[in-house]
């Protein structure tokens, strides 16, 4: 946990990452953080504007016990299904945040102080389900400045287009490939245009394409290392920061000519890149790698509490580390296709992977507070 002292230090590398126009958000949630206010002082003093989470961070938060056992107890009485329980303790949790970053919200027009909740990833290959399940959790949480995240599936493509065209702003998560990417903002703009043709007011759509970084280079880095040779070890650490360029290339292409002017000309919101999962995993690549070397206007860096304190710490932000890396991105993605590591397939695999990591979490989540309620209830007994 960050302490308010621990971040009035070193906060020069924070301050130079919002200059250049990237906004930080937190990848964490739980109610000890903001009911002892750390979620506070972690927006007065490290300049974070944004909170994310998924199934894992609540499995850790919930599974913890801190704060919320009056609640399980009280829920155990009530005889809820453990589905239930989660619902309601999640999105209370996302409830009391958005209000801590209900300023932040107001300060930037609906821009930033953002906080994502998950659709339940079970629903991940399912359009009907994704779509009413959104709906309900913008209507449980009901405050303006929250953001339903949604996987980007082929079943989840169409569904970012509904709720876009309902008026709720989605964050869209787990895009790997940059072929996926695209049909995330076309998927977004449909939405855009939809919503305008309900007369809905674009200005308060807002949407975030959260590209995961860091799961590309610890799968390909696997690669490389057993292939083992000298070019192959070269290339270690650089096909996420690649891909993530290129993404960046799409989203300056996508964001431009006619169809997009039409949409900004009704006061629609660019969907911003979101740079995910920047944790570092490999203790031989610098811990703010994806955070250094991923510096662009336009983006969100969503980071965990260990990667937030290390940027703050010994981060080096040194301007815009983006844009003039496409040519250098392709040619070290083409390095690593010619090595016989096929893109397509390790993209493919790394998003069924996520979609099944998030189901486990979300089991272990539902199986731990399944326990919870179990035993409450007998002590109630």
């Amino acid at each position: 946990m960050i302490t308010v002292t621990e971040a009035t230090a070193h906060a020069g590398a924070l301050e130079r990452l919002s200059q250049e126009g990237v906004s930080i958000w937190l990848d964490d949630l739980s109610r000890r953080r903001t009911e002892s206010g750390d979620l506070t002082g972690l927006v007065a003093t490290r300049n974070v504007l944004g909170v994310t989470t998924n199934p894992s961070i609540f499995r850790a938060a919930i599974g913890s016990g801190a704060g919320y056992r009056e609640q399980l107890a009280d829920l155990a009485v009530r005889g809820v299904t453990a589905d239930e329980a989660v619902r309601t303790m999640t999105t209370a949790d996302v409830r009391a945040a958005a209000d801590v970053l209900r300023p932040v919200y107001e300060a930037t027009g609906g821009r930033d102080g953002r906080v994502s909740i998950e659709v339940d990833p079970r629903l991940a290959h399912d359009t009907t389900a994704t779509v009413a399940e959104a709906r309900q959790l913008a209507r449980l949480v009901n405050r303006p400045n929250v953001m339903l995240k949604i996987p980007a599936t082929k079943a989840g493509l169409p569904a970012i287009t509904e709720v876009i065209g309902a008026g709720i702003s989605v964050n869209v998560t787990l895009i790997f490939s940059l072929e996926r990417y695209r049909e995330v903002t076309d998927a977004y703009l449909a939405g855009l245009e939809r919503a305008r043709a309900a007369g809905l007011d674009l200005s308060g759509i807002h949407s975030v394409a959260s590209f995961f970084v860091s799961r590309v280079d610890t799968e390909i880095d696997k690669r490389l290392t057993v292939l083992g040779t000298d070019e192959a070890l070269a290339l270690k650490g650089r096909a996420a920061l690649a891909n993530a360029r290129l993404a960046y290339q799409a989203y300056e292409e996508v964001f431009t000519g006619p169809r997009w002017q039409a949409l900004a000309d009704a006061h629609g919101n660019r969907q911003r890149p979101l740079w995910a999962s920047t944790g570092v995993k490999d203790p031989a690549h610098k811990d703010t790698l994806y955070v250094d070397e991923l510096v662009a206007p336009g983006t969100v860096n969503t980071m965990p509490g260990a990667t937030l304190n290390a940027l703050a710490d010994h981060g080096d932000v040194r301007g815009d580390t983006v844009t003039g890396g496409y040519d250098r991105a392709r040619a070290d993605l083409a390095d690593i296709e010619r090595l016989g590591i096929a893109y397509d397939e390790v993209v493919r695999q790394l998003e069924n992977e996520g979609v099944a990591k998030f189901e486990v979490a979300w089991q272990d989540l539902l199986d731990a507070v399944t326990k919870s309620l179990n035993d409450k209830g007998v002590d109630a007994e």
